[in-house]
């Protein structure tokens, strides 16, 4: 169903669309893919559970005195630790890089969406000053070949 908007003349409902109401859509859309790229690399998870056993992989210790099977699960389970501490350190730094990169991205559409209408009227600008020295060109050209046109 249609909306029923205020009456305001075309030029500041343009105005209130291009510089209020997209730019806010703009950046509700940019905090919803940054929070779901924050929660997609489970960033706060994988903080919390740094030092945890990779995949779960822990032994046990023996019954027993054993102490080169204490030392082998001892550091078993290290090894674990530490491989988990690994390979989270890799997702949490790739996960803070996609989300700079995102976050650059947005701003460069943020910004490019504030610019548009300014770049639109410079190129228009440049075409016509384009477009007017060809037809000058094009008259000199004109004009020289007639003058100097050999009989």
């Amino acid at each position: 169903m249609i909306e029923a908007t205020e009456k305001k003349n075309l030029l500041s409902q343009w105005l209130s669309w291009q510089f209020v109401e997209t730019p806010r859509g703009i950046l509700r859309g940019w905090r919803n893919i940054l929070v779901f790229n924050f929660e997609y690399f489970s960033i706060p998870l994988l903080c919390k559970t740094f030092f945890a056993y990779w995949r779960q992989y822990q032994w046990y210790y023996p019954r027993g005195f054993d102490v080169w099977q204490y030392f082998e699960v001892f550091f078993s389970n290290i090894i674990s630790r530490v491989l988990g501490a690994i390979v989270r350190s890799f997702m949490i730094v790739l996960g803070i890089l996609v989300e700079i990169i995102i976050f650059l991205i947005g701003f460069l559409i943020l910004l490019a969406w504030l610019f548009l209408p300014a770049l639109i009227l410079l190129g228009l600008g440049r075409g016509l000053v384009l477009l007017s020295s060809a037809a000058i060109l094009w008259q000199l050209n004109l004009f020289f070949e007639l003058k100097f046109k050999k009989p």
